[in-house]
């Protein structure tokens, strides 16, 4: 790579970055301004709005620094690439439900066969008839169907500007394997004050709210890796978009059938060190394949 051209991306790289985690942290701090509890529905409608921060500042950079709008992998690339999304589509829910038996085959008295947390919510508002069990099937059906497409505009949100910007950017300068941790790395420390809020994590656990940020960000390196994978392949951020539009909508369900007290840094939730297991082999997997190459 020409050196001008090397010094230009590593300002665009550091511009994104700086931006990213600036107006994401402006915009999840109105939480505590406005007085509110994480959770609260205002509160998740801020957190949604943090995720549009990484495109905002991808769109940003490209006009702060006249880098135009071309290569902006949204493209989805279908020509000859529908068995990859057919696997991207169902993939990651089957691989979320293995994490989950997984956890319980290791946690099995954390297994609450009665389904206790479902049949309150069915006490509380559900349709006279309906069973806890048929709740978790039909819940689980439409993670599998409609999970990949359901959040896909926030999702988009978020990896218009990790994968579809700084993961190509970061790419032009290192081998992919470094390229694909750091983007990982950086897009766990963008969670940083939700973590602190008690995002995916809570705020009881031993080692708040630190041990929540580290376990947060190597989640986010696994997940990197095999939304970057996926990205890489295909050439387009709507892949990973769609991986993590499946997540968020099945990341509850080993929850809603968990019972007592549980070590949230542990599991059940693919977040956990035990309940992101088949995706932390997945992600060591793709990481060998990826190789140490350049772009």
């Amino acid at each position: 790579m020409d050196k001008n051209l090397k010094v230009m991306t590593k300002k665009r790289i550091t511009w994104f970055i700086v931006l990213s985690i600036f107006i994401g942290w402006l915009i999840i701090s109105l939480i505590p301004l406005f007085g509110l509890a994480y959770g609260e529905k205002l509160s998740v409608i801020i957190l949604m709005a943090m995720m549009f921060s990484p495109a905002i500042s991808s769109l940003l950079v490209r006009l702060i620094t006249k880098e135009g709008f071309k290569n902006m992998y949204i493209r989805p690339n279908f020509k000859r690439n529908w068995g990859k999304y057919l696997l991207i589509y169902f993939g990651p829910s089957m691989l979320l439900f293995l994490s989950g038996i997984i956890y319980f085959l290791i946690f099995p008295r954390m297994f609450d066969a009665s389904l206790t947390q479902l049949d309150e919510m069915l006490a509380m508002n559900g349709p006279a008839g309906a069973t806890a069990f048929h709740m978790l099937i039909i819940t689980a059906l439409q993670v599998v169907f409609i999970g990949p497409i359901i959040n896909i505009i926030p999702t988009m949100g978020e990896e218009l500007g990790w994968r579809g910007y700084l993961l190509p950017k970061l790419r032009e300068i290192y081998s992919d394997r470094i390229a694909l941790v750091a983007t990982g790395a950086i897009w766990g420390i963008w969670h940083l004050p939700a973590i602190i809020m008690g995002h995916n994590y809570g705020t009881e656990y031993f080692g708040y709210p630190w041990l929540g940020v580290l376990a947060m960000i190597i989640f986010c390196i696994v997940l990197g890796i095999i939304e970057g994978y996926a990205t890489i392949k295909l050439k387009s951020a709507i892949p990973a978009a769609m991986i993590h539009s499946t997540l968020n909508a099945g990341a509850a369900i080993p929850i809603l059938v968990t019972k007592g007290e549980f070590n949230p840094l542990i599991g059940p939730a693919i977040t956990g060190l035990a309940g992101g297991i088949p995706f932390i082999i997945l992600a060591i997997i793709l990481f060998i394949r990826i190789g140490d190459k350049r772009q």
